[in-house]
């Protein structure tokens, strides 16, 4: 007889139970649920619901249930659904009469409900730390490249010159404001929903706030409908994870255009390459295109719970199931790609002098000649068109601005003087750049000391 059969005359169809049962996947959250349970008999006890020594009996019972777990020893059962029942049937079986007391004042909905967001709570801190790490690389590459000048595309055709620590310090942009969108997930899901009950709470004398307390949650939840019925910490888990695979995807995309021939701005490592089953003389940047194609399966999570979601009336309802799959399955796999997307940043050759190389091509200091005439009275636009002439002098004649005679651009402009050179120079075009967010060195550097302070600061909190 299952725990919640006294209402039924027979079994459920085998079919039913393998169909019904969670277990194959919720088994992953038995710390959660046995924390949850100590805290509730803990309280259970306090409040005088059950006397001191029982719940003393259960917390004793289910610290052993948890040893035994962690070594191996113990088998769950599809007959008993879900982690929740399997660990109250153990628990039972193990202590006697006092286990069937653990239930008093508790429903599996704010059981599961507390058992989620405390594995949500848990992994996302995971997931921050493995961002701080990649930021730390990031910071280390950023400080060996403050000078390694490369072109900044636009539609992927060359633009203006930055340089690759620019570049990088972009991305630590990113993937700081990740580390924000994991921490405001944090602050929110920061409620504990255990003594919400099926959905109305008890009429038992319950302590939340003492149960949220033990388990180190700020505050209870404010309302029990909503506190078994929500799963938005999990859609924000899954949302903040979709943005953060979409800037390993981007990055991704650069680091395979890098490593091609047509670019070879970088060399990967041979330890984060891999080679052709047919062509010899393939090295293949697979560890970003995997994580580019695992991107679409973070974005697929968040997809399916929206979906689950969408149309479920409160309080709890069976559909909510389906919440937990897909969160485990976006988790594992932005905890598989960070590591491994890290190690292959850390360990690339950085090509300086084809990346130089490429810069002093395709124009990119064409906005510079048309602010030099700016500076000397020039209005913008007549600067502008003055300079896209040249340019299509150039491409005509195969040259490069810098190539031109100081009598080959007065023709087009009589400002032109012997100082353009200097100003179109690409060593100018990168130093001057001084505003704040611009990529001269000076400017790049605090951009990295920025982000250095943001990182140790959460790495003593870690």
């Amino acid at each position: 007889m299952k725990l919640w059969g006294g209402r039924f005359d027979k079994e459920t169809d085998t079919l039913v139970d393998d169909f019904n049962s969670s277990i194959g996947f919720d088994a992953r959250m038995y710390r959660e649920d046995i924390a949850g349970s100590i805290a509730h008999a803990t309280m259970l006890g306090e409040q005088g619901i059950i006397s001191p020594q029982e719940a003393a009996q259960i917390v004793d019972g289910l610290r052993g249930i948890l040893a035994d777990i962690e070594a191996g020893k113990v088998a769950f059962s599809v007959d008993n659904e879900d982690i929740h029942m399997n660990i109250e049937s153990l628990l039972t079986e193990r202590i006697g009469a006092a286990g069937k007391r653990l239930h008093t004042g508790r429903s599996r909905n704010d059981q599961v409900a507390l058992d989620f967001r405390m594995y949500v709570r848990e992994e996302a801190g995971k997931l921050i730390s493995l961002l701080l790490d990649l930021e730390r690389v990031l910071l280390r590459r950023a400080r060996e490249n403050l000078t390694t000048v490369m072109p900044g595309y636009t539609h992927l055709q060359r633009a203006q010159p930055v340089t690759f620590a620019h570049h990088l310090m972009a991305y630590a942009n990113m993937f700081r404001r990740d580390i924000t969108r994991l921490e405001d997930c944090l602050e929110r899901l920061d409620e504990c929903p255990l003594g919400a009950g099926a959905l109305a709470g008890s009429t038992h004398p319950l302590n939340r706030a003492r149960t949220a307390e033990l388990l180190g949650f700020a505050r209870p939840t404010d309302n029990s409908l909503d506190s078994v019925s929500d799963r938005d910490f999990a859609i924000e888990l899954l949302s903040a994870c979709s943005i953060l695979m979409m800037h390993l995807s981007r990055f991704s995309e650069e680091i395979i255009l890098w490593c091609s021939w047509e670019f070879q701005f970088i060399t990967l490592d041979d330890a984060y390459s891999t080679g052709s089953s047919i062509m010899p003389q393939k090295k293949n940047p697979d560890v970003a295109e995997l994580v580019r194609g695992k991107t679409g399966r973070v974005y697929g999570s968040l997809v399916t719970l929206l979906t689950v979601m969408k149309g479920i009336p409160l309080a709890y309802n069976k559909d909510m199931q389906e919440d937990k799959e897909c969160v485990f399955d976006a988790i594992d796999t932005v905890k598989m790609c960070l590591p491994v997307f890290t190690a292959m940043i850390d360990t690339m050759t950085v090509r300086a002098e084809n990346m130089a190389r490429a810069a002093s091509g395709g124009f990119i200091n064409a906005t510079d000649c048309a602010d030099y005439l700016a500076k000397k009275g020039v209005p913008f636009r007549d600067a502008y068109t003055i300079t896209g002439r040249l340019v299509n002098h150039c491409i005509a004649q195969g040259r490069a601005l810098d190539e031109l005679s100081l009598d080959e651009l007065r023709e087009m402009s009589p400002v032109f003087d012997e100082d353009v050179y200097d100003a179109i120079s690409l060593h100018t075009c990168v130093s001057q750049r001084k505003t704040v967010g611009g990529p001269a060195q000076e400017e790049v550097a605090r951009q990295i000391d920025r982000i250095a302070a943001f990182v140790e600061e959460r790495g003593k909190d870690a």
